[in-house]
């Protein structure tokens, strides 16, 4: 006879052997209470309500971070701390365009992280137009001496959000091959899939020895009508105001929580999301909603009993711009043995499949976590989990890996824009999100197999 509810709490609260395992009936018991939790929206509401943006290194980061650690310190969690690191901040400034001469008319867009300004007055260039990142690459040395690039590109929606790392280049780089070629300043088409004129922001960066020129993203519309007007034929000039600033080092941190574990030498799973946000909207599905979802299961695992790893819940800093956070968490904790990690950066839609990456000896917990997000509509995939800034430095030294893939489909829509905001949360798809972290803490945490060390192929970055 299944036990009851009350009863199922108050058997996971005794004190188990190190190798205890839930029974998946009990794991299905905590996956199904999870469907009608209410603190992951709690969380994404408080936040995005009560501090809003969030640029790293700021004044409104740090009070997120005093807000993190007085909501996880209610929740129960222990060992709240934050752990602050230097690091140099950007900030926004006026920005405006417009195409000037024939066919005049304003343009929206917005400056990219670590753009450089243009003079107080503005510059006013003539436009050179590149359909890829490609063909700016391909474009002769000192060929744009003087005048702004435009690159556009094609990117498409896609349920795994695959798209973006291609067509993110664009942004991530395009910038700096501007500058190398000699452009005054460059624009490119927002990294985004929406249709509405909200442009999307984003990091870009300049090596050592090339120095910033303005960066801007236009929105979708924008883009397309500036490629309409330079299909008329005629040169097209612009006229540009970025007034950005870099002013210097200034602190950030990672808030940190804990579910202690019952043994010590099982190792940690490292779970969590990235606190800061872009400054143009208020950061709801990035990534309010991932620190609160993995918050949320977390806490219903330690409701549950304490699990035979501890659970460390980490609320990064300054992801977006640069994943300073993650850097700093695997430089101050080097020397501890981590299991696995997991993060929620992808939004808040609807997880559809789950990938690991484990040891053969832990293979049996894939096989578990199968059985128990199936019943969520998660199916199983092939790909090596390690997805995710901040815990990527942890994960580059060989700790295990889930990935819980969100349904991208919209997340791009979204994205770095003044649109991301705490209605494009929908309740009942951030309950999913929380119980199927649930069903893979209680069985992540708990699993008897030990969970060693994986190999990874070097990626590019």
């Amino acid at each position: 006879m299944p036990l009851k509810p009350a009863l199922l709490l108050a058997a996971l609260a005794l004190p188990l052997p190190a190798i205890a395992q839930p029974a998946p009936a009990e794991v299905a018991k905590l996956r199904d209470a999870a469907l009608k939790d209410e603190i992951a929206w709690d969380i994404t509401e408080g936040l995005t309500t009560e501090i809003g943006p969030r640029l790293a290194g700021t004044a409104d980061e740090a009070r997120a971070r005093r807000w993190a650690v007085a909501k996880l310190k209610a929740l129960g969690f222990s060992n709240v701390r934050v752990e602050p690191y230097q690091m140099p901040v950007w900030v926004r400034g006026e920005e405006k365009g417009a195409i000037v001469g024939s066919f005049a008319q304003p343009l929206d867009l917005t400056a990219l992280g670590n753009s450089g300004a243009t003079p107080a007055a503005g510059i006013e260039a003539e436009v050179v137009y590149f359909p890829t990142l490609a063909d700016l690459e391909a474009a002769p040395a000192a060929s744009l001496a003087g005048k702004i690039a435009f690159v556009s590109h094609a990117m498409h929606a896609a349920q795994d959000g695959s798209s973006y790392g291609p067509f993110g280049q664009v942004r991530r780089i395009g910038p700096a091959i501007a500058a190398r070629k000699g452009a005054a300043a460059i624009l490119i088409r927002s990294i985004g899939t929406d249709y509405h004129r909200n442009p999307h922001t984003g990091v870009t960066t300049f090596p050592q020895g090339t120095a910033p020129i303005p960066a801007a993203a236009l929105s979708v519309p924008d883009a397309e009508q500036l490629e309409r007007v330079l299909d008329r034929g005629k040169p097209v000039r612009v006229k540009l105001l970025l007034t950005p600033r870099q002013i210097g080092m200034r602190e950030s941190g990672n808030v940190i929580a804990e579910v202690p574990g019952r043994d010590a030498k099982a190792g940690v799973v490292l779970v969590g999301g990235h606190l800061d946000s872009w400054d143009l909207g208020t950061g709801a599905i990035d990534d309010a909603s991932g620190v609160a979802i993995t918050a949320a299961a977390a806490k219903r695992i330690m409701a549950a009993g304490r699990p035979r790893r501890t659970i460390r819940v980490v609320w990064f800093g300054a992801e977006e711009v640069g994943g300073f956070g993650g850097e700093a968490y695997a430089k101050a904790h080097a020397g501890e043995r981590h299991a696995l990690a997991a993060e929620s950066d992808f939004g808040a839609d609807r997880i559809w499949k789950f990938d690991t990456a484990l040891p053969a000896t832990a293979a049996p917990v894939a096989d578990r976590l199968a059985t128990a997000l199936a019943p969520l509509g998660i199916t199983r995939g092939n790909a090596l989990a390690g997805d995710g800034t901040d815990i990527g430095p942890v994960l580059a030294t060989g700790v295990a890996a889930v990935d819980l893939s969100q349904d991208g489909t919209r997340y791009f829509d979204y994205h770095h824009t003044p649109d991301d905001t705490l209605d494009k949360i929908d309740r009942a798809q951030l309950q999913q999100n929380v119980a199927a972290w649930t069903a893979m803490l209680a069985i992540v945490a708990n699993a008897p197999e030990e969970i060693g060390s994986v190999e990874r192929p070097q990626r590019d970055h």
